[in-house]
């Protein structure tokens, strides 16, 4: 599944986000706890130059655990970031991220001016919710449907903090393939977007391998189905999700299986690891160094049959 989403308002975005950022003392990024590296932008390595940052994996409660530790440790292997978890609701915690920034940012600058701090996240992670969070009060617009903000706006928090919000924004291109589909699955992208019954199967491959018997139980099967496809047929069964015919109905399977998981109905459930994104990246990496020999050659051949004629 190819997912080029890049809406004209999120191009304006990156392009504010971009001019600002050197301004900024400090950057918050926002990520899903479940998909620490699908929802980190790869943009921001790239325009925050040596800012410090604070990586908070939100959505804590829906993220296994132990996976989540892996991936606190993993980020914090890069100079400069270090990564926090994060449930809704538990305002201690945010305020705590608070304390964090001031902890990072020289006491030269906090000194002599407001602190000021830029927060980032792609849509639907939970960023204005935490602005809210760390305000005390509504001042950013919140909604289950990505994009929801639109335009940047500072907001002045307690302690001489001024906090710079930003729309989310995704990146032009999502590679590798994984987290296009990882993205989908846990609602980061509008669903008008994707095939979803094959961001559906895709989820369902994935639990099969991680947490079969969680799927198993949740769904009354005696046995491990032999791939996410079989899995949903037998949902399908379960349920008696049925279309003409006697057909399974897929959608139908789809929709269940998604929102049951987005929801957390089944369970705490990390959809990547380092390794795994690892070993993406390393066969990301092979094809494209692959794609490059093979556009040597076609260029290598081009110019040869043109010596010729």
């Amino acid at each position: 599944m190819a997912i080029n989403w890049f809406p004209g308002h999120m191009h304006k975005a990156r392009k504010e986000i971009k001019q600002v950022m050197p301004q900024m003392d400090l950057i918050i990024e926002v990520l899903d706890a479940r998909i620490p590296f699908s929802s980190e932008n790869p943009m921001v390595p790239a325009l925050r130059g040596d800012t410090p940052v604070i990586k908070v994996l939100n959505k804590r409660d829906l993220a296994d655990p132990e996976v989540t530790a892996l991936w606190q440790q993993w980020l914090e292997k890069k100079k400069g970031i270090r990564a926090v978890t994060l449930t809704h609701n538990q305002r201690n915690e945010a305020l705590g991220i608070l304390r964090l920034a001031q902890e990072m940012v020289p006491d030269s600058i906090r000194d002599t001016r407001a602190l000021r701090i830029m927060i980032l996240g792609i849509p639907n992670v939970g960023k204005s919710t935490l602005i809210n969070t760390l305000a005390g009060r509504p001042v950013a617009k919140t909604g289950n449907e990505p994009a929801v903000t639109r335009a940047q706006q500072a907001i002045k928090l307690p302690d001489n903090i001024l906090l710079y919000d930003t729309p989310g924004f995704l990146w032009p291109k999502l590679t590798p393939e994984e987290c296009g589909y990882r993205l989908a699955v846990t609602g980061a992208i509008r669903a008008a977007v994707i095939e979803f019954e094959d961001v559906a199967l895709f989820a369902a491959d994935y639990l099969l391998q991680a947490y079969p018997d969680r799927v198993c139980e949740r769904y009354g099967l005696d046995e491990i189905p032999a791939d996410g496809l079989a899995l949903m047929d037998a949902i399908a069964a379960k349920r008696r999700f049925f279309a003409r015919g006697g057909i399974p109905d897929l959608h139908k399977v789809s929709e269940v299986l998604l929102n049951e998981l987005r929801a957390g109905t089944l369970g705490a459930v990390s959809l990547e690891t380092p390794e795994l994104v690892e070993a993406e990246q390393a066969r990301e990496a092979l094809r494209l160094e692959q794609e490059r020999a093979r556009e040597q050659e076609r260029k290598k051949k081009g110019k040869r049959r043109n010596g010729n004629t």
